[in-house]
């Protein structure tokens, strides 16, 4: 098991007063099997009206707040403390041929019901003809569901380039298969839209990724970053999470805050705000370290 210290700081500026502000956050890391949230706390600055939280469809916990000061800067810290541990699924179930994990095709099974929502297209992530050619090369017939999927994250990891700043947060699946360039939310969202093309449940999760220093090179806070990464379902078994932007599967160095159909239902902050201003700016810094 490894205890991480977790510390997202996101920071607003504005060049005129903003009178009214309200957020919503997803930034408290879910109790899971394999992690536990020790202790988490959001402090807001200026000091907000109203601060409340509640847990969404996903079961993920939201908080949303309102500040009525006027202000020019706004600074939302979340600070956690989480256990993690490898989460193992029944290598028997992973065997188990890819066709046989389709949702729709297991109405018998009542996980299969909640999987089902994972199928359909979402916001973010349109299913476009060319990603049920792209993905299709992966899962041959009677393949091992996990043999699969690993195999087209393998595939998404080689054939596409991170990027930062070439896309945007309404750059659409069909674009991104032209383009091959992207973060880590544009590759969660190709695997996902891949495994939906297919009638195969893909979940879009958010959470935070600690990277190790080079051995003898102190750890930096730019080490650890929000992520994005893939989960699948396997019946009987759970979720399979895989990494496409790294090309592994989730280990202890992934800590999970929140899942959904994609980016669009659990960004870490988002809202909206009353000012004349003209220009903002937005900074975001996370620095997740081990205790």
């Amino acid at each position: 098991m490894t205890t991480y210290h977790i510390e997202h700081r996101t920071t607003y500026t504005y060049d005129s007063e903003v009178t009214g502000s309200y957020g919503q956050v997803h930034l408290r890391p879910r109790d899971l099997a394999w992690q536990t949230c020790m202790t988490h706390e959001i402090t807001i600055d200026p000091e907000p009206a109203d601060l409340f939280r509640h847990i969404d469809l996903y079961g993920n916990e939201q908080a949303y707040f309102h500040v009525v000061q006027p202000h020019t800067r706004l600074v939302v810290t979340s600070t956690s403390v989480v256990n993690v541990e490898v989460n193992n699924l029944d290598p028997g179930l992973l065997a188990m041929p890819w066709e046989q994990a389709l949702p729709r095709s297991r109405q018998d099974d009542s996980e299969a019901w909640e999987a089902t929502d994972f199928t359909f297209p979402s916001r973010y992530v349109e299913i476009p003809r060319p990603i049920r050619d792209y993905a299709r090369p992966s899962f041959p017939a009677g393949c091992p569901i996990a043999e699969a999927v690993v195999e087209l994250m393998h595939r998404i990891y080689g054939d596409f380039t991170y990027k930062s700043g070439s896309t945007t947060l309404t750059t659409k699946v069909s674009d991104l298969l032209e383009k091959r360039t992207g973060v880590c939310q544009d590759f969660a969202h190709v695997m996902v839209a891949s495994l939906r093309s297919l009638g195969l449940a893909g979940r879009y999760v958010s959470g935070y990724l600690a990277t190790r220093p080079a051995p003898g090179k102190p750890r930096q806070v730019e080490d650890a970053a929000s992520h994005a990464w893939v989960g699948c379902w396997i019946p009987d078994a759970g979720w399979l999470y895989l990494d496409p932007t790294n090309d592994r599967l989730i280990d202890d160095s992934h800590t999970t805050v929140a899942w959904g159909r994609d980016y669009g239902d659990v960004p870490p902050v988002m809202g909206v705000i009353f000012t004349e201003a003209k220009k903002s700016t937005m900074n975001v810094s996370v620095d997740m370290a081990e205790t």
